[in-house]
């Protein structure tokens, strides 16, 4: 007995380490905070690094095909190797995966800044370390968002996605104005240079954070497997588990109708509504600020929060009323209040389901699932603002803007009588 005794205890978690557990506050787990803060900095750089490169093409050379050029590399790259990413971050070491990745970065955007620096350097070099950084950072997303349970427990997982779902946006924000700042202020090569250091630092912050506290069940068998076996069971594993299916098939959706009419709300707002600066940018910080809201709600509520598919598709089929609603008006101002809770209800379509995912999903098999989403994700925006730019200019925006709400409504509602996997979701 007392060598069962024994035995039970050295495969318990240390309480006083375990994420999540009781007394233990997500902003007292040191591993938290600094892969929280390493997954900001690695944003920023991002984010940061976008616009400072595109803002520098366009100084430079004045070709909007260039530019694009660069925005198509990263739109490839990220479409393509998603899911292969996401294996790999099923079959390694996620914490060595993301520092790793940090320091690549690091080297590939300082040598990017250095190209800069130096006169006549062949365009096809940026291009070429570009999507050298842009497939670095396809390995990064996969290995943190499924080594979140590892490093917080689902005890805390609401709160941990609620603190990243808004750092998220604030970063985003403030990464494109920072890098536009920059840029403007210094030089293309020295801000991608303070690019470099961001990653930098959040490779840095990984190795501080140390081993992950919370280790989630592998699967025993992946060592034994090859790496084509694991990407083909990766996808046999989106198929046949339902809620994971419903999650690749929503959140693009999502995605594609919510970022396309929102630009058409902007277009709206100079063309129709003939939108005063001030108001204009107020309309900028709405859709951000009810993100923000909702998901803090979110963290609040956490546990309280009952009949959580019903909030992911019940928010999805309410965007589509104030899209419409949206359409109709005659003035910004009026507009502001939709739009605020159109970015509220964008909260809780997608930070919810990307906390219910962590839970549904096996832990062994999140980073092929995250990839896949990842890949999904970052292709349907972009072809949503190539098909209703299109079409405003064709019919108007106000329009292609009801016509979306009333789509996504459709959509809400066929989501609701199909996708039960999500709608049942407690």
């Amino acid at each position: 007995m007392l060598e069962l005794a024994k035995e039970s205890q050295s495969k318990t978690p240390n309480p006083v380490r375990q994420p999540g557990g009781q007394g233990v506050s997500l902003w007292r787990n040191r591993t938290f905070l600094a892969v929280f803060s390493s997954y900001s900095l690695s944003l920023l750089g991002n984010t940061f690094h976008s616009i400072a490169l595109n803002l520098w093409v366009l100084q430079t050379t004045g070709s909007a095909k260039l530019m694009s050029v660069v925005l198509i590399t990263h739109l490839v790259i990220s479409m393509l190797f998603g899911s292969f990413a996401g294996t790999v971050a099923d079959r390694v070491d996620r914490r060595t995966l993301m520092w790793i990745t940090d320091i690549i970065r690091f080297v590939l955007v300082a040598a990017i800044a250095l190209l800069i620096f130096l006169p006549h350097i062949p365009f096809v070099f940026i291009v070429l370390l570009t999507g050298l950084v842009a497939f670095t950072g396809v390995f990064r997303t996969p290995a943190f968002q499924a080594s979140l349970i590892e490093i917080v427990g689902k005890e805390q997982l609401t709160q941990a996605v609620g603190a990243i779902s808004i750092s998220d946006n604030i970063i985003r924000i403030s990464g494109f104005a920072l890098g536009g700042i920059a840029v403007a202020a210094f030089g293309g090569a020295f801000a991608i240079a303070i690019d470099a250091a961001t990653f930098l630092l959040s490779g840095l912050l990984l190795l501080f954070a140390g081993k992950f506290p919370y280790k989630a069940p592998k699967d025993t068998a992946i060592s034994k497997t090859s790496f084509k076996e694991d990407l083909t069971a990766g996808f046999r594993y989106v198929w046949n588990e339902p809620f994971a299916k419903a999650a690749v098939m929503l959140l693009p959706l999502i995605m594609f109708f919510f970022l396309s009419t929102f630009m058409l709300i902007q277009v709206m707002a100079v063309q129709v509504w003939q939108a005063k600066p001030f108001i204009f940018g107020l309309m900028e910080a709405c859709i951000p600020l009810g993100y923000v809201i909702g998901s803090i709600l979110i963290m609040r509520l956490d546990t309280k929060l009952k009949s959580r598919g019903k909030w992911i598709i019940g928010s999805m089929i309410l965007m589509g009323p104030l899209f419409i609603a949206i359409s109709f008006m005659t003035a910004a101002a009026a507009a502001l209040p939709l739009i605020l809770l159109v970015g509220f209800l964008f909260s809780f379509s997608t930070t919810i389901i990307f906390i219910v995912l962590r839970v549904a999903v096996e832990p062994a098999m999140q980073g092929r699932v995250f990839g896949l989403v990842g890949a999904l994700t970052s292709v349907a925006p972009p072809i949503g603002l190539a098909v209703f730019s299109t079409l405003s200019d064709l019919y108007g925006p106000a329009f292609i803007i009801a016509a979306s709400g009333a789509a996504m409504l459709l959509m809400g509602m066929i989501a609701y009588n199909r996708l039960n996997a999500i709608r049942d979701f407690d």
